[in-house]
């Protein structure tokens, strides 16, 4: 999970917006976007190594967020992620 300095806090309230927001930032940050200026969704699809394993690893845990929401057994245990 990214850290935000002082009391920044995300416009978005909706579930999982925090690892959206961690997922964007990942992927922007990636030189895939920075050096080559592709989108993030273009560098999602890639797989040269441009794009840190962790913006993989946070794709799943979106993934996973927004199929618990959906699942009505992950009403009992909450949802994934953050």
């Amino acid at each position: 999970m990214m850290r935000y300095e002082g009391n920044e806090e995300l416009a978005d309230k909706s579930a999982c917006a925090g690892v959206r927001a961690d997922l964007k930032m990942c992927l922007l940050a990636s030189d895939c976007c920075k050096k080559e200026k592709k989108t993030p969704r273009e560098c999602l699809n890639r797989t040269d190594g441009s794009v840190p394993e962790e913006c993989f690893v946070l794709r799943n845990t979106f993934f996973e967020c927004k199929r618990s929401i959906l699942d009505n057994r992950q009403r009992f245990r909450g949802r994934k992620g953050y």
